[in-house]
């Protein structure tokens, strides 16, 4: 699990296509520094386990389903990357919960400069996103956690502040381009028991009675 804090921005330098998926490379310093075999690090919010670690990169496989979902098989050498390692249990959550598992990717149409280091970012999602984004909730974004700031139909606006602007790869994105996205999990599991209530059925007089009251 992730809080959508980023902690580095990687760079790629290795994306070798293989068989079924492929191996990414990523250049980065402070996440290495507890890093182990088989550890868990969010590359753009896609949660990945590195495979081979050095004391300048970590090794990483993407599988075909990652590739097709995602933002990652986009990559050219030294394109910027959003690092996250996993949160450890008892440590402050200061973004929101983000489990690395991106739901699909949105369109950048714009990120504009408001003044004084704020940012105005416009992404167009698709309908399996939209439906779970709502004013005021949070939205992992190439795995920054980020508050909606507008929804107006397939359009959805974030206001990025500085820190964030300065701090994560979002300065290198550019128009056209693809974002990874994944929506809060909390929306989904709300979703889910409201279908099941929908499908249940209706309480009458004649079922109370069959009920036995």
């Amino acid at each position: 699990m992730f809080t959508g804090i980023i902690e580095e921005v990687g760079r790629l330098v290795g994306l070798e296509q293989q068989a079924a998926g492929a191996r990414i490379r990523i250049a980065c310093s402070r996440i290495l520094e507890d890093a182990a075999l088989g550890c868990s690090v969010a590359v753009n919010g896609v949660c990945l386990t590195a495979v081979e670690l050095s004391s300048t990169h970590f090794v990483a496989d993407l599988a075909p389903e990652t590739l097709r979902r995602t933002n990652l098989g986009d990559l050219e050498g030294g394109d910027a990357v959003n690092l996250e390692r996993a949160l450890k249990a008892g440590a402050r959550m200061d973004g929101h919960i983000v489990q690395g598992h991106v739901d699909a990717t949105g369109e950048l149409l714009s990120l504009e400069e408001l003044g004084a280091g704020n940012w105005w970012l416009r992404i167009r999602v698709p309908a399996e996103v939209e439906r779970y984004l709502v004013y005021k909730g949070s939205v992992a974004v190439d795995g920054i956690s980020l508050t909606v700031a507008a929804i107006e139909g397939d359009i959805l606006s974030i206001a990025i502040v500085p820190h964030t602007y300065r701090n994560t790869a979002l300065a290198a994105r550019r128009p056209g381009g693809r974002l990874n996205l994944e929506c809060d999990v909390l929306a989904k599991y709300v979703e889910k028991l409201l279908s099941r209530m929908d499908r249940r059925e209706a309480l009458s007089l004649q079922k109370l009675e069959e009920m036995g009251y």
